[in-house]
């Protein structure tokens, strides 16, 4: 661990506390301080809004949790040694955090390595932890006052110890061999060779205990490049704050008469703790102000306020994020200030999860902390990782992520990250890529000029090879091919000769596996004149129905072997009608022996349909056979998916059967219908239904639907049909109400009436009147078109007839029910005698000037109209 230098401090001030780490120190190291600090004292007055825990904290109670603790020990410098404590789980409900801290603040743990290890094991029976710290090789950095600390959600403990080392002493007598020790414990041919005993023994400078150090002197003197860097050894989170509080901590202060001694320039707290400034006053008598962001600070259970002789001290109980701000001391027109900094440790809040992968994948660690922005350390294996092509990192907030594009064997291993407040680790796993073999090479025994193919089949296509003849590798010639196609790897060897038999072998690149097959060369000598003998085919076509016909289905694999027979070997020549299918290689080829002629479809398509032939030939003569070919498929999807008609909550739908069945009966049709907007589709049945008109229930009036259609037969269920036009179930209104007679004439009747009761999702477009002769059954039509308004005169009525009325509304479902007047209406006029309306104004003296405008308005009324 590097040892940080702190600048003697300026007489009359202290160095404020470090914000997160306290500088290692050389042996002999001054006795450790006391971290507990004890709770502010009673002083009898309520506390104040802001004297609770901050940020959802919870109180913590000092207790004693440890069963053992660590002693403090001289060390050997060279040596290692091991401190041990242990804690008494029995009264806890989770397991306590334990920390080791060097000084106050240092947290051991984000210094986990070669140099420091810890242990940590767990007694069922005794419910106790043991926690261990080991310290390999200790050097005079390590000494000095050390601090464990265990918490347990509403308890916590600590204990301080302390570490002298010491140079081991050289006694000048003995063997010299016996100063080439070997280090640590072990035995007698392990272990690291220890050369320091041949050394001179030097004198020991006894050091003065150096000052704790001030971060913001370190951070004046460093250059802007490492202020980052800084910052995350000391645990400041709030770099943007820092800059700020440093840009004035560099303007020099001027000279004041008020003070004998003023603020720090700047103060550090941890959150929850109390913290303490102090001046010195030249006048006890002063009056002095105590200010926070310019706002003057009123004595309360948070804010204490101490005088004692020229020395003012303001406390600040329990500090708070809302406490990290500037502080004034006033006394007149003299000011002193001070910047505080309430440092919250950042913690991991999702720890890392184990990750097993293969070579090649991608690798995403990921990590959660409590504070966004906060800076993190990436480790593996002891060693910090930085960005160096294979490693990146980024953050979003308080997520921070650990990215390895392409795995490798070499990246296995443990992963660390570690904050200012706490740390994680996952395993990384990395295996090789598993290859399958589908289809092993074979031996093969062939005869001379012949051709000799071997073939083999990998569950990855993507994957390339080589060939090896008794381990040599096989380069492609004239009468040596290799193909790649698809996982079908194949080596060809045309007119095999004598020199060519074998061991062949494939080897995969990029995996420990190979497969090996024999070449057998099978030599004739003939002594005789071979008979010759006609051409025969054997084509076994039993129960693949009548006229030699072979059903295939789509995408399915054909490979129909024909035994043929004939001396000398026959010629093969396969035919689609007039098309010869040749041997070459691709999806519908002809595979050719001496006795075996092997004819294959890949993958069985639509257009492979049809009349297929085989004709053998030899000197002696020919045989030739036909057999058909029928592929059957899914069927083609439904067609013309249409609404025909829709009421409240159903509606009808009809549609076309595909233009192709498949080659396969239809058995029916699975419906699916969904609301418009929507992508998640309903099934309406399970079992096949066979009509092409459905009537769909269940539905929403109002609300816009569509439906799809599956054609089913007996390969399985096509794709979905094109989707119908939307369609909304809508149910007619109810009949209108109080339909009444409002006036009678000769020609004319007046109807009135109110809405219906229920009008639905569809509205009403309008009404329909209509009216029949008392005793008839033919309803004539009174409206050209539909009336907008609750009432309406029908005109040219014929005159003296007794009629009946009706009143329908009609909508985009239709009519509704009618409503009918409720006797037969004769229709005449209706005889009033004459009668004067006089206005009141009338009814007494009516007086004008002379010149004046005279109008007499005087209303009359009757039937018929008087004149």
């Amino acid at each position: 661990m590097p040892v940080l230098k702190k600048p003697a401090a300026k007489k009359g001030k202290a160095a404020a506390p470090p914000p997160e780490a306290k500088k290692e120190e050389t042996a002999p190291a001054p006795p450790p301080e006391k971290v507990e600090e004890k709770p502010p004292e009673d002083d009898g007055e309520p506390p104040a809004e802001d004297d609770g825990p901050a940020d959802g904290e919870v109180k913590t109670e000092l207790t004693g949790l440890f069963v053992e603790k660590p002693d403090s020990t001289t060390a050997t410098k060279g040596k290692d040694i091991t401190f041990v404590a242990k804690v008494d789980a029995s009264n806890m409900l989770r397991k306590p955090t334990m920390k080791w801290l060097k000084g106050k603040w240092l947290d051991l743990g984000s210094k986990a390595g070669k140099h420091l290890q810890f242990k940590e094991t767990y007694d069922r029976n005794t419910k106790v932890y043991t926690y261990e710290m080991r310290i390999m090789k200790v050097v005079e950095t390590d000494a000095g006052g050390y601090r464990c600390e265990v918490t347990a959600k509403d308890k916590c403990d600590s204990c301080t110890f302390e570490v002298t080392v010491e140079v081991a002493e050289d006694t000048g007598s003995g063997n010299i061999l016996e100063a080439f020790k070997r280090s640590g414990d072990a035995g007698e041919d392990a272990g690291d060779l220890d050369f320091s005993a041949l050394l001179k023994k030097r004198e020991v400078k006894v050091e003065e205990p150096k000052e704790e150090v001030d971060v913001w002197e370190i951070l004046k003197k460093a250059k802007p490049c490492d202020y980052e860097k800084i910052a995350f050894q000391y645990g400041i989170t709030d770099l943007r704050g820092m800059l700020k509080r440093l840009k004035k901590m560099r303007v020099e202060p001027k000279k004041c008469d008020a003070f004998l001694k003023k603020l720090e320039s700047a103060y550090t707290v941890d959150k929850g703790r109390r913290i303490q400034m102090c001046v010195e006053v030249a006048d006890i008598n002063a009056p002095i102000k105590w200010l926070k962001n310019g706002q003057e600070i009123k004595p309360s259970a948070k804010y204490l306020f101490e005088a004692q002789g020229n020395k003012r001290t303001l406390t600040i109980n329990r500090c708070t994020l809302a406490d990290d701000a500037a502080y004034e001391c006033v006394i007149g027109e003299d000011k002193s200030f001070t910047e505080v900094f309430v440092k919250a440790p950042v913690t991991v809040t999702k720890l890392l999860d184990d990750m097993h992968v293969v070579v090649g994948d991608r690798v995403e660690f990921e990590v959660e902390v409590s504070e966004e922005g906060a800076n993190v350390i990436w480790m593996k294996d002891g060693v910090e990782l930085t960005r160096d092509g294979k490693y990146r990192f980024k953050k979003d907030g308080k997520k921070h992520w650990l990215i390895i594009q392409e795995a490798e064997k070499e990246d296995i291993g443990m992963y660390y990250v570690y904050t200012n407040g706490g740390q994680s680790k996952a395993e990384l796993e990395v295996e090789d890529k598993q290859l399958e073999v589908l289809q092993s090479i074979a031996d093969l025994t062939v005869k001379a000029e012949e051709q000799a193919m071997f073939k083999c089949e990998v569950s990855d296509d993507k994957v390339t090879g080589k060939w090896y003849k008794d381990g040599v590798e096989v380069k492609p010639s004239e009468r040596f091919k290799m193909t790649h196609v698809g996982r079908f790897h194949k080596l060809m060897i045309d007119n095999v000769k004598p020199q060519d038999a074998g061991d062949y072998t494939f080897v995969p690149d990029g995996y420990a596996l190979s497969l090996s097959a024999k070449l057998n060369f099978l030599e004739i000598k003939i002594d005789y004149v071979p008979r010759q003998e006609p051409p025969k085919i054997y084509l076994d076509t039993s129960g693949v129905g009548s006229h030699n016909t072979i059903t295939v289905v789509a995408g399915n694999k054909l490979r129909l072997d024909v035994e043929i027979t004939g001396e000398p070997a026959p010629t093969v020549c396969w035919m689609k009608g007039d098309t010869v299918v040749s041997e070459a290689e691709g999806r519908v080829r002809v595979e050719t022996r001496k006795t075996l002629s092997s004819f294959v479809i890949e993958g069985a398509e639509r257009s492979d349909e049809g009349q297929y032939s085989i004709t053998v030939t030899n000197p002696a003569g020919e045989d030739k056979a036909r057999l058909t070919i029928r592929i059957v498929d899914v069927p083609d999807p439904p067609e013309a998916v249409k609404c025909t008609a829709v009421g409240e909550d159903y509606a009808t739908i009809i549609w076309e059967a595909p233009k192709f069945d498949g080659g396969a009966p239809l058995k029916g049709y699975l419906m699916e219908r969904k609301k418009k907007g929507s992508s998640r589709w309903t099934k309406l049945n399970f079992d096949i239904y066979e009509s092409t008109t459905y009537e769909t229930k269940k539905m929403i009036e109002g609300v816009l639907y569509e439906m799809r259609v599956f054609a089913v037969n007996g390969i399985g269920v096509s794709p979905p049909s094109v989707v119908s036009k939307p369609f909304m179930p809508i149910a007619p209104t109810s009949e209108p109400t109080r339909l009444t007679v409002e006036d009678v004439t000769d020609t004319t009747c007046s109807l009135k009436w109110l809405p219906p009761d229920r009008v639905g999702a569809g509205g009403i477009d309008g009404y329909i009147i209509e009216y029949c002769v008392e005793g008839g059954t033919e309803w004539i039509r009174g409206t050209k078109d539909p009336v907008e308004k609750n009432h309406y005169t029908v005109r040219g009525l014929p005159t003296g007839e007794k009629l009946l009325f009706r009143v329908m509304t009609i909508n985009i479902a239709g009519l509704s029910p009618p409503s009918y007047t409720q006797q037969s209406v004769t229709i005449r006029e209706i005889m009033e005698h004459p009668k004067i309306r006089l206005p009141r104004q009338l009814r007494t003296k009516y007086i004008r000037k002379v010149g004046e405008k005279v109008n007499l308005v005087i209303p009359f009324q009757g039937k018929p109209r008087p004149w």
